[in-house]
């Protein structure tokens, strides 16, 4: 279901296709599910022109610019170095909990004292020494999941239950659930509609039971909506071609050659233009191009080749072969 209809890409493409969708859907919804009271508009407007919401906590304003942060960091992995490792859980902490911590200092570090959960009678354990073993362990079993789906859902029932830091845990949790996926270029998880009473109560279950399946299905249900989404966001998106896209100035220098020339189009006429910018090999296949392109050419699109309409309406009088 959240795999692309294409042929294998590498890992993240599929992310970084719908980016800027994924930024807006999952920095609300999770940021919604902590009593976030920013809509999903406001949400847009803060992402991408950075407009506070009216009347709204800075704490609200800046739980969202951290979600969005924390995201690009998981999708633009220029270095290569986010996974499910220590790293990558550390640095998403620091970045979730940036100037939301009432210590600053344990923002991006494992807890060193005992926390209590609101609303359950759950304590999790408070030894800073059995908090790094099991953090250590939890990474290591996570690792070893092939399944990406499976990893996902590990980490964001494990994450909130072991407590590794003093707060932010489950926000950390639903991020580091996209990791495997992002890795599997499948579609991300964004938690979109999951009423927030319903999440509360299966990570409570968790808590309190052990129980999973309250989460599973909160889990399959977001994930089939998160899907619907980002499925038809990501077909709509075109793939660029790439031939077009290595010869883009050589084609826009042989196209307003043939207009400013005044040029009727053949192929030999094409290929004699564009022979010292084009590799032998793929000469044939830009002179097509070129005329191709030429073809297309209309008073509403001539800009993108940098031609001036005079030139274009003159060469078009002079009704050259084509």
């Amino acid at each position: 279901m959240g795999s692309p209809i294409e042929a294998e890409r590498p890992a993240g493409t599929f992310a970084r296709d719908i980016l800027s969708r994924l930024l807006i859907d999952l920095s609300w919804a999770s940021s919604r599910l902590e009593g976030n009271t920013y809509t999903r508009l406001d949400t847009e407007r803060l992402i991408q022109f950075g407009e506070a919401a009216a009347g709204k906590d800075a704490t609200e304003t800046q739980m969202i610019l951290n979600h969005k942060q924390a995201i690009e960091l998981l999708v633009q992995d220029e270095d290569a170095t986010v996974g499910v490792n220590e790293h990558t859980l550390l640095n998403l902490h620091a970045v979730l909990s940036d100037g939301l911590m009432a210590d600053p200092e344990a923002s991006g570090r494992l807890r060193r004292r005992m926390v209590e959960i609101r609303g359950s009678v759950y304590i999790p354990t408070g030894v800073p020494q059995l908090i790094e073993e099991c953090f250590a362990s939890l990474i290591a079993k996570a690792r070893a999941i092939v399944d990406p789906f499976e990893c996902a859902f590990f980490l964001l029932v494990h994450i909130p239950y072991l407590q590794p830091f003093e707060d932010v845990n489950k926000r950390v949790s639903r991020l580091a659930a996209n990791i495997p996926l992002i890795k599997a270029n499948l579609s991300p998880l964004s938690f979109i509609d999951v009423p927030e009473k319903l999440y509360i109560a299966s990570v409570l279950s968790v808590y309190e039971t052990m129980r999973l399946e309250l989460m599973a299905e909160v889990f399959i249900w977001a994930y089939e909506r998160s899907c619907q989404k980002y499925v038809v966001v990501r077909d709509s998106v075109i793939e660029p071609d790439l031939f077009r896209l290595r010869y883009r100035s050589a084609l826009s220098e042989v196209v307003r050659r043939v207009i400013e020339s005044r040029m009727s189009v053949d192929d030999e006429a094409i290929a004699t233009l564009a022979r010292d910018k084009v590799a032998d090999a793929d000469l044939k296949r830009f002179v097509t191009l070129a005329v191709t392109e030429i073809a297309r050419l209309h008073e509403g699109n001539i800009a993108r080749h940098k031609l001036r309409l005079s030139d274009f309406r003159a060469w078009r009088t002079a009704r050259p072969r084509i």
